[in-house]
């Protein structure tokens, strides 16, 4: 017996994917974005990778209407930096409390609704892709789940509560596209790194109801975004002995293509999201100052939206976040120049 209510059988991903289906185009775009992507995690492309936008996706309208200023910004900037937008549609919650993301509610003002929510997510993660040219980044927070967006996704982010779990390191070594893998929320980097090494190898696991066998995935890679100490403090890991201490690490591990993207928000930044610029000129300083890391880090992720700060979902104020605080526009606009300018 189960204390569940089993309330109906989802469709499956092939079927979802048939009824949203990419056109050539997009896969074609899709595809030269993937190749310019995996060369910054190969060594060959020498552009910083910014993975960017807001905490959650929570609705349609004001992300496409952010990732399109996006897309002007990349115009400007492309010689030195590749942007991929953060598309967020399932969140984790600490406590389980809280909107969960766009696939449990479309309309974060209702009930939860997961078919709806399905549907909503894919669609968003094409229209993303037709209307901008960016195939975008997720949170593969139900391993199960990334099929049903596996064929529109250039990068995927194992978070810190889910980096120590088994499935989501085996389902990370069958993708075919970069993983970063975060340092879990108490800090320890030997979790993370066998994360890494876990999903760099070939396993032969279950996965939605099939015996399969997977490649291992060269480009998982390391995510620094701080931590909380016993006292629930928050603890950056991102300075210049930080990311050092990351690099003596991969030189004794042996894995493949070494490389970390810096998260400059949660535990990083106390969660002051304004702290963000800042935080990203430090780190293109260490990289200036010491060869070792400026080999590592190949990139930023950063939460920025359109307007400043945060908000409960019940204010409804267009383009502002309702999980983690974000930057807004304009700071986030005048940190892109200016990270450019010093690349």
């Amino acid at each position: 017996m189960m204390n569940m209510v089993f309330k109906r059988e989802m469709p499956t991903a092939n079927v979802i994917q048939e009824m949203y289906p990419l056109s050539e185009e997009m896969r074609e775009r899709k595809r030269r974005n993937d190749e310019e992507i995996r060369a910054i995690f190969e060594g060959t492309g020498k552009k910083l990778l910014l993975i960017i936008g807001p905490c959650s996706a929570d609705r349609e309208d004001a992300v496409l209407e952010y990732i399109s200023r996006l897309r002007e910004i990349q115009e400007k900037i492309r010689d030195v930096i590749v942007i991929v937008p953060r598309i967020y549609t399932n969140k984790p919650r600490t406590t389980g409390d809280g909107y969960k993301g766009m696939l449990h509610q479309p309309d974060p003002t209702h009930s939860p609704d997961l078919l709806r929510g399905l549907l909503a997510i894919r669609k968003l993660h094409i229209d993303a892709i037709e209307r901008t040219g960016f195939s975008c980044a997720d949170e593969m927070l139900y391993p199960e789940n990334h099929r049903y967006l596996s064929d529109c996704l250039s990068y995927v982010a194992v978070g810190a509560r889910s980096v120590e779990n088994q499935l989501h390191r085996l389902t990370a070594s069958g993708l075919d596209i970069p993983v970063g893998m975060k340092n879990p929320t108490g800090g320890d980097l030997t979790v993370m790194m066998n994360s890494i090494k876990a999903a760099q190898h070939s396993h032969t696991f279950v996965y939605s109801g099939w015996e399969v066998q997977s490649a291992g995935n060269p480009m998982a890679h390391a995510i620094l975004r701080g931590y909380s100490n016993k006292h629930g403090q928050s603890v950056p890991n991102y300075h210049y002995e930080d990311l050092r201490f990351l690099s003596d690490l991969y030189e004794k591990s042996g894995l493949q293509n070494p490389a970390v993207i810096v998260d400059t928000n949660h535990a990083n930044s106390g969660k002051q999201y304004d702290q963000q610029p800042r935080i990203a000129k430090e780190i293109l300083h260490s990289m200036r100052v010491n060869g070792d890391i400026r080999k590592l880090v190949r990139g930023l992720m950063i939460e920025s939206y359109l307007e400043d700060g945060a908000q409960t979902p019940e204010e409804g104020v267009y383009g502002k976040s309702i999980t983690d605080p974000c930057l807004g526009w304009e700071k986030t606009e005048r940190m892109l120049m200016e990270l450019a300018e010093q690349l």
